[in-house]
């Protein structure tokens, strides 16, 4: 008969060889205090032997815990196929109960294979992306189709419509980010005008930064400024409120009640989406023209009412109703894309984090996208 003994302060290991097998006998407490030291023995045994060979003594033991009980059960591995009673020797109030269930817990985890970087993986991996990009346009398609159905049904029965949550939605989503994107805006404008002035002021064509403040202002950069800041922050807002009821189960238990988490929840988010974001746009235009005419004054000396003027004069106001008409669409994108993520998310915070990321970058795509194609279209029409 073999032993071996391994004491790290409060907590001891002996090892014996009885009839073949190896008997590790802990003794004293085995708590996360005291067995520290014990990982690295027992990881060396874990190795050198055999985990249907081993069997452990728990006549000597102490008190235990599920750090003691993992480091034992670890060692022991996974159910051979041998019972309790071959694996455990005498008896323990806690231990051999603990030591089973982490046992049967435990998963070995296979190292993963390396990435194949051959071209036909790199062309499979190019592939699997853009079926999944098709998927997900696909999805989004059909939800919103959902969406208009229910919208469709709720319409000509005013009493379904849920007004407070629309008002309520409609500050979330409007009333409050009015500070920040009114801020940005200013900014965007006052440097669209430095770039203006520094390039124009050049050429003795100064006063032309009125035209480009204008241009670039009502055109592109507040609806898309507007856009991306309701992408990132509403988006993200509708994908964790709905994802949070999610996994608590309320959209279930809404379902019980008779419920549609369509008309609940979808619909007054997409109309404070779609009736706010036109109205942000056009805070957003002001302030970015505010911004714009600041700079010209202090830059450029365009006093305040020459770049009105000059406003007026060099800027058809058709290109304000472009910039607005993008708006809603954009509104109506975000909103969508919100919520289907929301609904989408499952039972776990890491799915909710996964939800709320992608719902922001597949926004902020949407919009960029559909601005191009605006553009293109406007630029076809001559508008």
């Amino acid at each position: 008969m073999n032993a071996e003994s391994i004491k790290p302060g409060g907590a001891s290991l002996s090892t014996r060889l009885d009839a073949g097998r190896l008997i590790l006998a802990p003794q004293g407490d085995w708590v996360v205090q005291t067995i520290a030291r014990l990982d690295a023995p027992l990881r060396k045994i874990e190795t050198d032997s055999d985990p249907g060979s081993l069997a452990v003594d728990l006549t000597q033991l102490g008190r235990i815990d599920t750090a003691g009980a993992y480091l034992l059960g670890r060692t022991l591995g996974l159910c051979s196929g041998a019972g309790e009673d071959d694996v455990f020797i005498g008896d323990h109030p806690v231990a051999r109960r603990l030591i089973t269930e982490i046992r049967s817990r435990n998963v070995r985890c296979e190292p993963e294979p390396e990435l194949d970087r051959s071209l036909i993986a790199v062309m499979a991996r190019i592939g699997a992306g853009a079926h999944g990009a098709w998927q997900e346009t696909v999805e989004s398609c059909a939800f919103l189709g959902r969406t208009i159905m229910t919208a469709l049904v709720v319409a000509p029965n005013p009493a379904r419509w849920r007004v407070t949550a629309m008002v309520a939605q409609m500050e979330s989503v409007g009333v409050n980010a009015l500070p920040i994107i009114a801020v940005l805006s200013l900014f965007i404008g006052a440097v669209v005008a430095f770039m203006g002035a520094n390039l124009l002021e050049v050429f003795g064509f100064s006063v032309f930064t009125v035209d480009l403040v204008g241009l670039a202002v009502l055109r592109e950069f507040a609806v898309v400024i507007t856009a991306i800041l309701l992408a990132g922050r509403s988006a993200s807002a509708f994908t964790a409120s709905i994802g949070s009821m999610k996994m608590q189960q309320e959209v279930d238990a809404m379902k019980v009640m008779g419920l549609d988490p369509y008309e609940v929840l979808v619909l007054p988010r997409l109309v404070a989406c779609v009736i706010m974001t036109p109205l942000l746009t056009l805070a957003a235009m002001l302030s970015g023209l505010f911004g714009g005419m600041l700079v010209s004054w202090m830059a450029l000396d365009i006093s305040p009412l020459q770049f009105v003027v000059r406003l007026q004069d060099a800027v058809p106001i058709q290109h304000m109703f472009v910039g607005l008409s993008k708006a809603p669409v954009f509104g109506l994108v975000i909103a969508i894309i919100g919520c289907r993520h929301g609904l989408k998310v499952g039972g776990d915070v890491e799915s909710l984090g996964a939800s709320v990321t992608t719902a922001v970058v597949q926004a902020i795509f949407a919009v960029i996208l559909i601005d191009a194609l605006f553009a293109m279209l406007y630029l076809e029409l001559d508008i």
